[in-house]
């Protein structure tokens, strides 16, 4: 039962995806998938994002996210790593760069 088990995908992002309000529509997006983890700027000009759900809807989030017109991703770099018990909602962390 792939889409009821919950994973988590350790991503990074790039291409024009700071001061774009990358951060803040991942935020939206996330919670309304139902999605708990969180969504980071780093210095290097990548967001930084771990994200937990269901695969159906992380898979979502990374298609709406693509679909944003103010925000242009040309990387990704995606593995799973292991389910953070108790997480309870999506946050972004950190300060615009």
């Amino acid at each position: 039962m792939e889409q009821t088990q919950k994973i988590r995908w350790h991503i990074y992002f790039s291409g024009k995806v700071q001061h774009v309000g990358f951060r803040y529509v991942s935020t939206y997006l996330a919670r309304e998938l139902h999605i708990t983890g969180w969504v980071n700027n780093l210095p290097d000009g990548r967001v930084e994002m771990e994200a937990q759900g269901e695969v159906s809807a992380l898979r979502r989030l990374l298609l709406r996210l693509r679909g944003q017109s103010q925000i242009r991703i040309t990387g990704l770099e995606l593995r799973e790593i292991p389910p953070v018990a108790h997480e309870r909602r999506f946050e972004p962390k950190g300060v615009g760069y």
